[in-house]
């Protein structure tokens, strides 16, 4: 099997990590397109490039050179040589990749480079557009949500772990805010695709929510 399989839902549904692991026992491309517009928002930033100058985003995201590295069970990202893993990962990158990908020139963009990425199949591509936008049709469709009390645990210790100073309350403000943008969006709004099949992991652990995309895709795949 070398399709496609879409994976969208919003921050802290486990969509990430779920991807990354079903990607490996299917033996697939992990597409993680979050991380692609994270990278253009670092890039506009560092550039100084204003959001509102849509000429100037066009032409950065036509000469943008995004890869993804594996390493071992996991992935790094790039700008050219550059590993921008950790940076991308910033609280302010979160939001402004949220704001960027609202913008018409830069989801063309984006969408034309993870259709091109796609083309030969063998792809778990996860975000919030996949199923509804750049794979509509794909061969099998996800969307995985949970409570947002549970959502914001999630991604408080995410970022505890990763060593940031940060209390619950500021996460759960960022989350609510960073779910408004994304689904009152005009372009690509974060909703189900029509026949994606809707998956609530609140009360189920990664094991478990990835079993039973399998069992839906119908393949055991690799242990």
């Amino acid at each position: 099997m070398k399709g496609i399989i879409t994976i969208d839902g919003p921050a802290g549904a486990g969509k990430s990590t779920i991807s990354l692991i079903l990607a490996k026992k299917l033996d697939f491309l992990y597409l993680d397109t979050g991380a692609m517009y994270r990278a253009v928002a670092l890039s506009a930033l560092r550039r100084g490039i204003d959001f509102s100058d849509v000429s100037a985003l066009h032409k950065m995201c036509r000469d943008i050179d995004i890869n993804f590295r594996p390493t071992g069970d996991n992935y790094r990202v790039y700008i050219g040589e550059e590993d921008i893993s950790d940076e991308i990962r910033r609280p302010e990158i979160d939001m402004l990749s949220s704001k960027i990908s609202a913008i018409k020139e830069v989801r063309d963009a984006m969408t034309g480079l993870q259709r091109r990425i796609g083309r030969k199949g063998g792809v778990v591509a996860e975000g919030r557009d996949m199923g509804t936008v750049v794979f509509p049709d794909a061969d099998h469709k996800f969307f995985l949500t949970a409570s947002p009390d549970i959502r914001a645990v999630r991604r408080y210790k995410e970022r505890v772990d990763r060593g940031e100073c940060i209390s619950m309350e500021q996460v759960e403000m960022e989350l609510k805010k960073r779910d408004e943008q994304d689904r009152t969006r005009i372009i690509a709004p974060l909703r189900p695709a029509v026949d994606a099949i809707i998956i609530d992991t609140t009360a189920l652990g990664i094991d478990e929510v990835v079993e039973e995309l399998l069992g839906k895709i119908g393949k055991k795949g690799k242990t």
